[in-house]
């Protein structure tokens, strides 16, 4: 028996009572299979289906196939399941295990979700973005429109005190599982090794499992390349009873099932797997875990609007799931590939995807249901604001929103696709220019992993030539390259044909012209010399391989690149050429005058340009730009050569000091004026100072400071001369100027003879802050420092007047300073 069937008497008498509720159960006890079978008979589902989500198509497929293996059947009838390229449902199927957009497209059709009767969420710890979606959808749906709707979020590892928070004060079951125990080792790369390699210590330590544990061997891996890597090393070095099997989701679903099915008798299996096998899924006869301690996660970055892959280490929760793979059926092992130490630095969990991740299809998906911001719904973890903003702008562009955030009447056309933003907007365009079947190709390509490995080329017109059985395609796996065709089938407006006609191929320069309206970010130039570096219309570099076919074209558009910040690799593009951008982003280019800064005339020249975001079209120059041009031909040289390349006078730091400290003190009321920020508002406050400047040798001229006083208005000039003055009236009767710039500022620096009776600490900033005296000796070189004259003279000027003296026998040294009359001079010139 399963441990779960011990606790699914009392979830089911929840579920009775309550509408929601949590369910956390370590791996193995059971319950992605066993809680929704045991949900059948509820009386609350009156006729109504369960609908289960998972976060992965190996996962639901695998689930499904199990708990209709159970009832005696084959999927499709009692149990079925729904991913984005595989159906198996039918009017007798009451369990629908689908993978989670799916949800969102159910809720969005039907907002009551009236065919369900409860809504599982299966492996929630995982935090997927469209599971928090989901969640949120589901979660008003049942409060504004079906309280009846039962809701159950499941997990392995979960954190349920924030969920439980979104949820409010609901029931938190627990079920203590089946696990046996695992013992773990740690085999952390030998310190030895100048240059160690994963692939490496991951079969040194396979080797080790295989000869001193019984059992097979779950291996998990960042990604595909690297269960390749150590797939290859293994190759030969094992026994012949020793079956190598990768697991990842790109392999052929056959090959999948392959990999989590039991070993043959006599054999052993060493599984390279990818997170895939980290939860749900249950591998027969594992009993030994080597972990590699890594995990490659995408991470979106809003301001070049690239996702790219970054591998990083695991968190304790995603080890402690790793680990317990060993210990399902019988006591296991776990080998680690780090240190004990190190295991306490890994972060608790891994970060929530909503954290990281694209967000065009989540605001497009929250405008149809009606949400313009995020705060309108419920989260865990709210949109990310940069994230969100980057996604309206991109929508606005594809004219999906309008200015208020509304979604139009071309955005629920796209939604309606059910593929992302992008792709959506070049398949309703590609039909209007009788490219409508290699528009849905390339979309159906694009949703799902590319067709080929790394090293086959960028080019996605052999993809299309692929799809469209022109080339050969052996190690392709049929059964995807039909679901592909389906996809792209669905995609396809119903009885159109291909410009050329239905069955003609379209050509690269198509394909490119397409991708263009779906990436308009994307497209790159050639850049001038050898090396095929591209520039980005968002401004970002790009860089294609040397032996790449698609390298003697100037103009490209990347549809997928690596992401990297300086310079991302392109994976898939297609050739475009300039004429067809001029007329089909015609809306989307800009002609304007520009001016640069060219350091040998120490000039500016000025330019009239056309450009598709950061990428120049053509440009021309001009004979006579006008003072405005010249102004931002300036500004943007000072940009670059950084804000120290001004005339800078020391009142001018005084001054950027002084402003500081009353900030410090007084947040919120003056301005930032650190080097950055001064930087980044140059167009605000030195902009007006540079009229009649015309050439660099002119700043020469500029005055500093009073540019700088203008970013106060005179009742904040008034204050900064009573807050923080520029100098202070010491006992001798002088001013001396005060330094704000120093360490620990303000600083006073004044001849200790002269400050003689003066007992209380001058302070600025409205009392705020003591200024620190610096005492000095009649040759102006420090005795001491303080920022309490009391103590110094009571505490410290006897001994300063003991060791001093003897060498300033001409200055006044009194016993009682406080008494004395505070003096610049020595003591003849006061006689």
């Amino acid at each position: 028996m399963l441990p779960i069937e011990q606790i699914l008497p009392e979830l089911k008498q929840t579920l009775e009572q309550t509408s929601t509720a949590l369910l956390q159960a370590p791996p193995g006890v059971g319950k992605t299979t066993r809680v929704p079978l045991a949900l059948l008979d509820a009386t609350w589902r009156q006729g109504r289906k369960i609908l289960m989500l998972e976060p992965r198509r190996l996962a639901a497929r695998s689930a499904a196939r199990f708990m209709a293996s159970q009832l005696g059947e084959k999927p499709g009838r009692t149990v079925g399941y729904r991913t984005r390229l595989d159906t198996r449902v039918s009017d007798a199927t009451r369990i629908e295990v689908v993978t989670e957009g799916i949800l969102t497209r159910l809720i969005q059709n039907d907002p009551m979700l009236e065919d369900y009767a409860a809504v599982l969420f299966d492996e929630f710890h995982e935090r997927s973005l469209q599971a928090d979606l989901g969640l949120a959808l589901v979660r008003e749906s049942q409060e504004a429109l079906r309280e009846d709707l039962r809701v159950l979020v499941m997990s392995a590892t979960l954190d349920t005190a924030p969920i439980a928070r979104l949820l409010g004060d609901v029931p938190v079951l627990s079920s203590e599982g089946r696990a046996f125990p695992v013992e773990v080792f740690y085999r952390p790369v030998p310190a030895t090794q100048r240059r160690p390699r994963l692939t490496d210590q991951v079969v040194a330590v396979i080797t080790e499992a295989l000869a001193h544990q019984p059992g097979s061997l779950l291996v998990f891996l960042p990604g595909a390349g690297e269960i390749h890597r150590v797939a290859h090393a293994l190759a030969g070095q094992v026994a012949a009873n020793v079956i190598i099997a990768p697991l990842f989701g790109d392999l052929r679903a056959a090959e999948q099932d392959q990999a989590i099915a039991p070993a043959a008798a006599g054999t052993r299996k060493v599984v390279l797997a990818t997170a895939i096998a980290e939860t749900s899924l249950t591998i027969e006869g594992v009993r030994v875990v080597v972990d590699s301690g890594q995990q490659r996660r995408a991470v979106f970055d809003p301001n070049s609007g690239m996702t790219r892959l970054t591998t990083g280490r695991v968190s304790k929760a995603s080890a402690e799931q790793r680990k317990g793979r060993a210990g399902r059926v019988e006591p296991g092992v776990c080998y680690r590939l780090w240190s004990e130490s190190e295991q306490f630095g890994l972060a608790d969990y891994t970060p929530p995807e909503i954290r990281e991740a694209d967000l065009a299809p989540l605001v497009l998906e929250l405008a149809q249901w009606g949400a313009r911001t995020p705060d309108k719904l419920a989260w865990i973890d709210p949109p990310p604001p940069a994230h969100w903003q980057q996604a309206v702008e991109l929508l606005q562009w594809l004219d999906m929103l309008d200015e208020e955030g509304a979604i139009t009447e071309h955005g629920k056309s796209a939604r309606a696709l059910g593929i992302h933003p992008r792709l959506a907007h070049m398949v309703i365009l590609g039909r209007s220019l009788g490219l409508g079947r290699l528009a849905a190709e390339l979309a159906a390509l694009l949703e799902d992993r590319d067709l080929l490995s790394p090293g086959a080329g960028a080019d996605m017109h052999e993809r299309i030539r692929i799809l469209r059985g022109e080339r050969g395609s052996q190690r392709i796996d049929p059964n995807r390259l039909q679901a592909l065709r389906q996809q792209a089938k669905r995609l396809s407006e119903p009885g159109a044909s291909g410009k050329n006609g239905q069955d003609a191929l379209p050509t690269a320069t198509e394909a490119g012209r397409l991708l263009a309206l779906a990436y308009p970010d994307r497209i790159a130039r050639r850049r001038p010399g050898n090396a095929p570096r591209y520039q980005l219309s968002n401004g970002k570099g790009a860089l294609l391989r040397e032996d790449d076919g698609l390298v003697r074209y100037e103009w490209l558009v990347a549809a997928d690149l690596d992401g990297k910040a300086r310079e991302a690799g392109i994976y898939l593009a297609a050739p475009v050429d300039l004429p067809t951008l001029e007329t089909d982003l015609a809306a989307h280019i800009r002609e304007q005058d520009e001016a640069e800064w060219d350091d040998k005339r120490g000039t500016v020249v000025a330019r009239k340009t056309r450009r598709l975001g950061k990428l120049l079209f053509a440009e021309k120059p001009l004979t006579t730009p006008s003072a405005e041009l010249v102004q931002q031909g300036l500004l943007a040289a000072i940009r670059r050569k950084g804000l120290d390349s001004l005339p800078w006078t020391p009142a001018a730091r005084q001054w950027q000091a002084r402003v500081t400290l009353l900030g410090k003190h007084y947040p919120g009321q003056w301005p930032e004026v650190s080097d950055q920020a001064l930087a980044d508002s140059l167009e605000h406050w030195l902009a007006p100072f540079l009229a009649g400047i015309t050439r660099w040798s002119g700043l020469a001229k500029l005055n500093l400071h009073d540019a700088l006083n203008s970013l106060l208005d005179y009742p904040q000039q008034q204050q900064l001369a009573e807050l923080a003055p520029t100098a202070l009236s010491i006992p001798a009767g002088n001013s001396v100027t005060l330094d704000y710039t120093a360490e620990n500022g303000p600083v006073l620096a004044a001849k200790l003879q002269a400050l003689f009776g003066w007992t209380e600490t001058p302070v600025v900033a409205g009392g705020k802050v003591p200024v620190l005296i610096h005492l000095l000796s009649p040759a102006q070189r420090p005795l001491a420092v303080t920022a309490d004259l009391a103590s110094f003279w009571t505490n410290v000027y006897p001994q300063v007047r003991k060791d001093t003296r003897g060498r300033y026998p001409k200055h006044p040294w009194p016993e009682d300073p406080l008494t004395a009359v505070a003096r610049q001079g020595t003591k003849k010139s006061h006689r």
